[in-house]
């Protein structure tokens, strides 16, 4: 009996392992966010280690900072373009709200029609970033591709996203919890959703380079958006 409670493969003790990889992977991408700027790499890289941990592959902490690492100019990058245009979309709408008229509602309207691919690009493109091969423009034009092609697990990662934001508006205590445990929890949910929507392009991916025909599928990505730890577009090695 005692055997069995202390055995490392007891279902409780896997689940507390995993819950007390998640409240560590949460305390190196708050630290890794400090600098602001990094966000975007640390977020690649909670996505990459969340998927890893999900499938127990490799130690959360290599596989968190050779992703950050690896990952750290390009995800800078996309992370910066996306402050840039969000500061603007939000400028838009406070102006438009100030201008008032015509004028004021066309402004909030170009924005509003806007933030719709912004938003659902953003809920996947560190994702796809943490995966994939790609240039910085492909990985944006995947991020909303998936969106749109994976709607129930993007409509469910919004619900998801819009219940962790109002929680936060609650209370302080939610706000406390949420630097302590909440960001790595959410990253590890939304890689969760993430990770199964890639595995069939994935697939199409690597049943396309085993048999050496690389042409774009009706549905998923092309093969040379490239598994990380394959090979890139140019057929050199890709990321591990």
């Amino acid at each position: 009996m005692l055997e069995r409670i202390f055995d490392v493969d007891n279902p409780v003790w896997r689940a507390v392992d995993k819950v007390g990889k998640i409240f560590l992977l949460n305390l190196v991408w708050v630290i890794c966010s400090l600098p602001i700027f990094t966000m975007g790499a640390a977020t690649t890289a909670l996505m990459y280690s969340s998927m890893k941990l999900q499938q127990n592959e490799g130690y959360w902490y290599k596989n968190f900072f050779h992703s950050f690492a690896q990952n750290f100019k390009q995800a800078t990058g996309i992370f910066l373009l996306y402050l840039v245009v969000g500061i603007l979309l939000v400028a838009d709408f406070i102006l438009g709200g100030q201008q008032g008229g015509t004028f004021g509602m066309v402004l909030q309207c170009g924005a509003g029609i806007i933030a719709v691919p912004y938003l659902l690009s953003l809920l996947y493109v560190f994702g796809v970033q943490a995966k994939f091969v790609n240039p910085v423009k492909a990985t944006i034009r995947y991020a909303f591709f998936m969106a749109l092609h994976n709607l129930k697990g993007t409509i469910q990662m919004v619900i998801l996203m819009v219940l962790f934001i109002w929680v936060n508006t609650l209370t302080q205590l939610a706000n406390y919890l949420t630097i302590i445990y909440g960001f790595g929890l959410i990253g590890y949910c939304m890689a969760a959703y993430q990770r199964k929507a890639f595995e069939k392009y994935i697939k199409s991916a690597k049943s396309q380079e085993e048999s050496g025909t690389f042409e774009m599928p009706e549905e998923g990505l092309d093969a040379l958006a490239r598994e990380q730890g394959r090979l890139d577009g140019n057929g050199m090695p890709g990321k591990v």
